[in-house]
């Protein structure tokens, strides 16, 4: 038994030699490996871009299409929706070419396969409750594409990556009212003020900043703290009048964040007095997002 495991692992090892020699470019010039992997690109042939690409590298380092075959095997891997292999591609290339003139294209692709990475759960952030999810993916991408268009602010892709630091500057803030209102949920009122001040306070024009008002003056009210909490309405009737919870007058009602279940006939007996009631929170994009009100406009293109 032992000895036939031996020759079977003599058998895998002879193989894997065999097809190792198959996979080098024996006796094709470097150009000839090159338009092989353009061909493949072409053909939408992803994986076998990626590898062709991969051999051209390991084989021709120092060669004539190396930096180019660089850059294309970042895109082979985006398109091939490998984001984590874009974003170490794309490290990569700018720590060995910092001064290349198309290392614009890694850095906002560094960001483009994170923005990706992360899409499928910001484009339904508030079907289900996210409040244990951590938007890292998020931020990461926000915090590549700033740092991309301020060092490349004439770059070709800036412009798309602008409208995606819009998109991920509004998830961001809305992310931070949905954690508020699990907060109010549970009781936890400063935790829920610091949720809102931090929306007024870092994403001014993000559609979330009347909610991350609403949401201090509540918790404020809640806590007591009379004067944090007028502050915080007298700048939400002074930049969003037509804010829900303020009445004609601009006083907060601070019944909003509540709705009640519809009455059954134990309540109508009761007169009310055992009827719960539900925290319904703070969102108002239906009002002041206009990407949630037309939800069927696309976000930015992947690219």
């Amino acid at each position: 038994m032992r000895f036939a495991t031996l020759v079977m692992c003599a058998i895998l090892a002879i193989l894997s030699a065999c097809a190792s020699k198959e996979q080098k470019p024996k006796g094709l010039t470097e150009q000839e490996v090159y338009e092989s992997a353009q061909k493949h690109m072409n053909n939408g042939s992803w994986q076998a871009a990626v590898q062709t690409l991969q051999l051209l590298e390991e084989n021709f380092p120092f060669g004539t299409y190396g930096e180019q075959a660089q850059l294309e095997l970042i895109y082979a891997h985006y398109r091939s929706q490998d984001y984590e292999d874009v974003i170490a591609n794309a490290d990569r290339f700018i720590r060995l070419h910092p001064q290349h003139r198309n290392v614009d294209y890694a850095f906002y692709m560094r960001g483009l396969a994170s923005f990706n990475r992360e899409s499928g759960f910001v484009g339904s952030l508030l079907g289900a409750d996210n409040t244990d999810r951590d938007l890292g993916g998020a931020r990461d991408s926000f915090e590549h594409f700033a740092q991309f268009i301020q060092r490349f602010p004439y770059s070709p892709y800036a412009t798309d990556a602008q409208k995606r630091m819009v998109y991920l500057r509004n998830v961001l803030a809305r992310y931070e009212i949905h954690v508020a209102n699990y907060y109010f949920r549970r009781g936890a009122y400063l935790a829920a003020a610091k949720r809102g001040n931090y929306v007024v306070e870092n994403f001014q024009e993000a559609p979330a900043v009347p909610d991350g008002l609403a949401v201090m003056a509540q918790a404020y009210y809640l806590m007591g703290m009379e004067d944090l909490a007028q502050t915080a309405v007298k700048v939400l009737t002074t930049n969003f009048p037509n804010y829900p919870a303020l009445t004609d007058e601009g006083v907060f009602d601070q019944t909003y964040y509540l709705k009640r279940h519809r009455r059954s006939w134990f309540s109508y007996l009761t007169f009310g007095l055992f009827e719960r009631a539900e925290l319904a929170g703070f969102d108002t994009r239906r009002q002041y997002d206009p990407e949630f009100q037309n939800a069927d406009a696309p976000r930015p293109n992947a690219g």
